[in-house]
């Protein structure tokens, strides 16, 4: 190759690569123009935040209002018939809104079936929702632990009338001999004393208690399984390597660590309890006196009343006196609701 030959070559390769690192620096964008438009895509991106969050905060308040607003119709639909009571509304166990003209009406006795038959119901399942729980996290192999949960939560999605219909037809006959001892030899005890109902036939507030407690049973139990599931590992661990065995470290670690969703669990279940209906008028027997605090009156529940009552619902008076006593249960389920939600947020918080 002759020196001129040389010569072009290296200027031909000269160029090129001149003419290529011009062409690649020609690709590269021009910095205020990916500027504008990240400024845009920002602008954008901005505007569907705040977009998203004037939705969530109106649905939020739409639900406010909602609750809001059913408490107003209520009250106002409460007033004129408690206006129109002759008995005292909070003091007096008489039930008997046939005539608007004499209408006479107090939810005493209606107070005290629903609150005795829940707390029984919930008395019963706490106990069994915990234990169930901590077998199915501590100790049931994990296939095992699945399984029976699967059943357990299937449990809330038998129907209301399902339950009374078992309760009235199989459990109650079926307790009756367990209810006539208790009332033999601990009727010393008010809670077992001689009820406004024959115990014959279970048609009684320890029957319905019974069935509720099975009813309520899945919120507690999975609720505490979380919880106790949610119990950190080095915990845990901890307490095995100080020498702790199992039923030491479940009590020391989970249980602690598990016990405002326990309590939140067992509030929200109380509040499903205090509301049933169905279930509760089927198996629960009309009484001709007052509830005497035992576990065999019979009755009812402010929500069975109301159920109960529907025939009624065509003059605004007798309409307005169930109105009333559902604006009592009303506000007994919200404040137990807040409760539950209160302690399970400070949960959560903490």
């Amino acid at each position: 190759m002759t020196v001129h030959e040389s010569v072009g070559s290296d200027a031909e390769t000269k160029t090129g690569s001149s003419d290529g690192s011009s062409g690649a620096t020609g690709l590269v964008p021009d910095k205020s123009t990916g500027s504008a438009r990240d400024l845009r895509e920002a602008k954008s991106s901005q505007k569907v935040d705040v977009l998203f969050k004037s939705a969530t905060v109106a649905a939020g308040a739409s639900i406010v209002a909602l609750i809001g607003l059913i408490a107003v119709v209520l009250v106002l639909q409460a007033i004129p018939s408690i206006m129109e009571d002759q008995v005292n509304f909070f003091t007096s166990s008489e039930w008997n809104t046939t005539d608007p003209q004499n209408m006479r009406f107090g939810i005493l006795d209606l107070l005290k079936v629903t609150v005795l038959s829940s707390i029984f119901a919930l008395l019963l399942a706490v106990p069994v929702s915990i234990g169930i729980a901590t077998f199915l996290v501590q100790y049931a192999p994990p296939r095992l632990s699945r399984t029976l949960s699967a059943v357990i939560d299937l449990l809330a999605a038998v129907p209301s009338i399902i339950y009374g219909m078992w309760g009235l037809i199989v459990l109650g006959p079926w307790i009756t001999p367990l209810a006539i001892w208790l009332n033999e030899n601990l009727s010393w005890i008010f809670f077992f004393g001689d009820g406004n109902v024959s115990i014959s036939g279970g048609g009684t507030i320890f029957t319905a208690g019974i069935v509720l407690a099975i009813m309520i049973l899945p919120i507690i139990t999975s609720m505490a399984r979380e919880t106790i599931r949610q119990t950190p590992s080095l915990h845990q661990e901890a307490a095995l390597a100080l020498g702790a065995t199992k039923w030491e470290k479940i009590r020391m670690t989970c249980f602690p660590y598990a016990k405002s969703g326990m309590v939140a669990g067992a509030m929200l279940a109380l509040g499903r309890a205090l509301g049933e209906t169905v279930a509760v008028l089927i198996i629960l027997r009309a009484a001709s006196t007052p509830s005497t605090l035992s576990l065999f009156d019979g009755g009812f529940t402010f929500a069975s009343k109301i159920a109960s009552g529907s025939a009624e619902f065509n003059h605004p008076l007798p309409t307005g006196a169930y109105i009333a006593a559902g604006l009592v249960l009303f506000i007994l389920t919200f404040i137990v609701n807040f409760i539950a939600r209160t302690v399970s947020g400070g949960k959560v918080n903490g």
